[in-house]
């Protein structure tokens, strides 16, 4: 029996879904990662995800599969993947409403036509949008179930998950990997993207492709900076950590544990496959 499940009180274990007993005990596990609304809490693997919603439902899905190859070819690789983190968002299964996903669509489609502002009004068209996006986003209960997601995920990393269902242990609700570091990340790519770019402002062409360079470049430091130990790497992350304290808020009991709810489907759905089997 795990530390976690030796600290926490029997009437807690008795709670915890099965899944997570088993993940406390387990020697490996798939990576998870997660997003943060203000109706619930996404947990995601590379194969599944789940969406625990704070009216008690829980939806759980499949994520898409990308041609083998596409996740191998540099650029390409991290644009397939940075669809597949926000694809639950656009599954009709109760994570975002109709009219959500249609506001979410626009926003990600309206910096293509800003090539048609002058270059002031498409600055300041730029920064309302942003601000706009982040106060949807972040509405409601978002930013403590940002935190409760963390937490879980950190939980299950950490093989506290009995404790941290009991509320006798607290994992960080700071992460790096957090898209929020990626935000952090992404900017000053896209500035160094703009910057570069050889057509004009103007061109048609050019918001799409800045917009999708700097995307696919950003992942590829991502994928180094997650992939490294070493401390130059590591301070890439420090603006991100930083801003995480805004979006991130100290997560009560009961949020803890629908994120732990929503991780306990994936993971009850990833330990169900034999570990030769398994997509790490």
């Amino acid at each position: 029996m795990s530390g976690g499940l030796r600290l926490a009180d029997q009437s807690s274990v008795k709670r915890l879904p099965a899944a997570l007993v088993r993940a406390d005990r387990a020697v490996s596990l798939p990576c998870l990662g997660g997003m943060a609304r203000a109706g619930g809490v996404v947990i995601v693997s590379g194969r599944f995800w789940a969406f625990a919603g704070t009216d008690g439902s829980l939806n759980e899905g499949e994520m898409p599969h990308a041609p083998e190859i596409a996740g191998r070819l540099p650029l390409v690789r991290g644009l397939v993947r940075l669809w597949a983190s926000v694809s639950p968002l656009f599954r009709g299964r109760g994570i975002a409403g109709p009219r959500e996903r249609s506001v979410l669509a626009l926003a990600l489609l309206a910096p293509f036509s800003f090539f048609l502002l002058p270059g002031r009004l498409s600055l300041i068209a730029g920064v309302l949008l942003t601000v706009g996006v982040l106060a949807w986003l972040l509405r409601g209960r978002t930013l403590a179930l940002h935190g409760a997601e963390h937490r879980a995920i950190a939980a299950i990393e950490q093989r506290a998950i009995g404790a941290t269902w009991a509320g006798e242990a607290r994992p960080s609700r700071f992460a790096a990997r957090c898209g929020t570091n990626f935000a952090a990340l992404a900017l000053p790519m896209t500035l160094v993207a703009d910057w570069i770019w050889p057509l004009p402002a103007t061109a048609l062409i050019t918001p799409l492709a800045v917009t999708l360079v700097s995307l696919a470049l950003t992942m590829e430091l991502w994928r180094l900076v997650q992939g490294s130990s070493h401390r130059v790497a590591r301070i890439l992350l420090l603006p991100g950590l930083a801003l995480q304290r805004l979006t991130t808020r100290e997560p009560s009991l009961a949020e803890t544990r629908l994120a732990l709810t929503a991780a306990a489907s994936v993971l009850r759905r990833e330990l169900s496959t034999p570990p030769a089997a398994r997509l790490e």
